[in-house]
Parts: C-alpha cells; sequence; structure tokens
C-alpha cells in the first residue's frame, strides 16, 4: 500500500492551508497553488501504487565470517513479464539497518545482478531479509513497500588472532576395562576388550578371553596422552566493559580454534551455562565460534567465576586457560583450587596495566602463571612468547 513521506505530508498540509487561505482571503493563486499541490500528491500515489512485479533472489556469502571480515549479498532481479518494470529500491535488513541497492529499469526478461556489502562490525548471529522492494515518485513524495522471499543467518564469529596451541595429555593408568570416555582412540591404555573383526591387528588377540569364549577377542586401546585444552571465559557483566568482553570472547576463540586445529580435545566453559566440549578438527573450530558467536555477558551478579557444575566435573586434565577481564579475591581462591586438577594452568587478565590487573593491583594465583593485558592482541603477543614460546 503506498504511503506518503514525510516531504509528501508536507506537501498535502501546504495544499490544505493554501486552499483554506484562498476561500476566506477570496485569492484565486492560493486555489490554484493548493489544487496543483494537491494533484501531485496524488500523482505520486498512483505512481508508487504498482508495485514492481520480478522475480528477486538473495544470496549471503560467506555465511560465517570473523567479526572485521567482509560479508556479501548477491541480489539478481529478473522481469519474467512483457512491459518494462521501473526503477526502485532493494535490500535487506539486518539488525537495525537497511541495505539497499537501487535496481535499474528492466526490459521485459531482462535480467540484472547486484551485490552490496554487509556489515560485519558486530559479533552475532544475525538474520539477513527477508527482501524489501521499494518504490518512489520522482518527487520523492510517496513510497511503496513490498517484502518478499526468505531470511538468511549470517553468523559474525569472534576475531581468531594467530596464536600458537598448547598441549597438555589427560594421563590415565594402563589398565583392562571400559574407561568413562569413549571417545578417545589410540594404541596405549586398554579401552575394552572385544569380538575380532576383520583388519584388526593379530598382535592385540586377547588369548584368555577367547579361551572363555570361544571366539576370537581383541584387546581395544586408547591413548593415554589424549592432549586436552579447556578455557574458563569469565562472562560476568559488572566486571568487564563491552569492549573488554569482545577481546575476552576473540582471545577465547583464538586459543580454542589453535588447539581444536591442532587436533586437541577442547572444552569451552563459562561463568554462565555454557558448557561444551568436543574433539578436534575443522567441525568442532565452527562448532565453538558458533556458540562464542551467540555469547552474551551473564546479568546474574551473584554468579560465581567458576560454575559448580565445572568444580565438581570428573572431566579434567591437560591445560586449563582462564580468561578474565577483572577478578575478586574470591576467584582466585576458586582458581586455585582448580590447579592440582590439570597439568598446566594460566590464567589471563585483561584490560589490565602493565604487570597489574584492572585496577592496578596484581593478580597472584598460587601455582598458576598470570599474563596481564591491555587487550586481546596484547595477550596473544604474550602468550606465544611466554607460555608457548
Amino acid at each position: 500500500m503506498p504511503r506518503l513521506t514525510g516531504r509528501g505530508v508536507v506537501v498535502l498540509v501546504t495544499a490544505v492551508v493554501c486552499f483554506v487561505l484562498a476561500e476566506w482571503l477570496g485569492y484565486p493563486l492560493l486555489r490554484g497553488v493548493a489544487g496543483a499541490a494537491l494533484g501531485v500528491v496524488l500523482a505520486a500515489l498512483l505512481v508508487t501504487a504498482r508495485r514492481p512485479r520480478v522475480a528477486v533472489t538473495r544470496a549471503v556469502y560467506p555465511d560465517r565470517v570473523r567479526r572485521g571480515q567482509p560479508a556479501f549479498a548477491q541480489l539478481s532481479v529478473r522481469n519474467p513479464g512483457g512491459r518494462w518494470q521501473g526503477e526502485f529500491t532493494a535490500g535487506d535488513p539486518m539488525g537495525s539497518g537497511f541495505h539497499a541497492v537501487t535496481v535499474r529499469a528492466l526490459g521485459p526478461g531482462a535480467q540484472a545482478t547486484y551485490h552490496y556489502d554487509l556489515p560485519t562490525r558486530r559479533r552475532g548471529r544475525f538474520q539477513v531479509g527477508p527482501l524489501t522492494l521499494q518504490r518512489a515518485d520522482p518527487l520523492g513524495l510517496g513510497r511503496s513497500r513490498l517484502t518478499t522471499g526468505d531470511t538468511t543467518t549470517l553468523w559474525v564469529h569472534p576475531r581468531v588472532l594467530p596464536v600458537r596451541a598448547l598441549a597438555g595429555g589427560h594421563p590415565r593408568h594402563h589398565h583392562e576395562g571400559r574407561t568413562r570416555d569413549e571417545t578417545l582412540h589410540g594404541s596405549l591404555d586398554l579401552r575394552d576388550v572385544r569380538e575380532y573383526v576383520v583388519g584388526d591387528e593379530v598382535r592385540h588377540l586377547h588369548w584368555k578371553a577367547t579361551a572363555r569364549t570361544g571366539r576370537l577377542m581383541v584387546r581395544d586401546y586408547v591413548d593415554p596422552e589424549q592432549p586436552r585444552f579447556t578455557t574458563l571465559l569469565d562472562t560476568r557483566v559488572e566486571l568487564t566493559t563491552e569492549a573488554a568482553f569482545e577481546d575476552a570472547v576473540d582471545l577465547a576463540a583464538s586459543l580454542l580454534t589453535a588447539s581444536a586445529t591442532a587436533g586437541h580435545r577442547c572444552r569451552l566453559v563459562t561463568s554462565g551455562e555454557l558448557d561444551v566440549g568436543v574433539a578436534g578438527g575443522t567441525q568442532s573450530v565452527r562448532r565453538l565460534l558458533d556458540e562464542l558467536c551467540e555469547l552474551t555477558p551473564a546479568t546474574d551478579v551473584d554468579r560465581p567465576l567458576v560454575p559448580p557444575e565445572f568444580a565438581r566435573s570428573g572431566d579434567r586434565g591437560g591445560a586449563l586457560v582462564v580468561v578474565l577481564a577483572g577478578a575478586h579475591p574470591a576467584d582466585l581462591a576458586a582458581l586455585a583450587t582448580l590447579r592440582q586438577h590439570y597439568a598446566t594452568t594460566v590464567a589471563v587478565v585483561l584490560n589490565a596495566y602493565p604487570g597489574h590487573g584492572p585496577t592496578g593491583v596484581a593478580v597472584r594465583v598460587p601455582g598458576m602463571r598470570v599474563l596481564h593485558a591491555s587487550d586481546a592482541a596484547d595477550a596473544v603477543r604474550r602468550w606465544n612468547v611466554v607460555v608457548a614460546g
């Protein structure tokens, strides 16, 4: 349905005022001005009432980008009819903005393709679309809008900085029988005894079990030194600013990406309710970045740094890195209790003065290495030299 723009409303009000003055003062000129203004407004509404009859498709590529990297929308417009289609505007709402392009007039059967940039300055999961077609008259007095098509999701991941992976093993004693963790595979630690299948190593035959069952049985081994990497990210809103929170998310994304790419089992834990464990590999990186993409600060002011479920978890070992934007004394005591369960523990305090925490006071955790950095980039530089160097 066509509507008047702000300019159109002004012209319409002017027409009414001129008509009233003409009737009151008896000036024919004002009556003529009122009639002309009213005619222009009606013409604008008639022009914009004819909506574009075109076939429109839109694609977003890539669908996942890192904050600050380019993302594009491709718009294909085709005129399937036998009449000319006038110029109109098409675009996608994304977040609080509207990203539009001007589509030139199309002849019968003609097609045109347009590209435009999508904003990626903010991290998050954004809905792009539905596509909005807009037509306005040459004087800008009226306009009409038509919403068409489906929506597409654009994932803006955190920045991933070049950081070196830190490996930490998860030692287990050699034993027979099933372990709690069945996702580990290797060749040194016995996980189970199972029936032989074609392709199994003959040297792994378990002769006692074979004699007892009457079937060929083999030992199923796992790796007792599976590299593990855990990141505990402080997401409490009262201890951080928006900029510091984004730096903390960027740092966590960088560390987890490096470890998962190296094939390490990774776990992401936040002060909120997020607790994600993945195996190594490209798909794991994507899942972790998707989780961090939608991460928001926890608004519960009484929430502790270390979630109780994580403190009681038996899935420990390897390397633990705690990313902080600020810390209370109670937080430091809680971190000290985690120290004994990991081979390597590091705390990274962001938004900090050189050698001190955000408040200018040095943050120290007994038995844990602490890095102070001003932002994520500074933290990565210090990490690569001091920790992973």
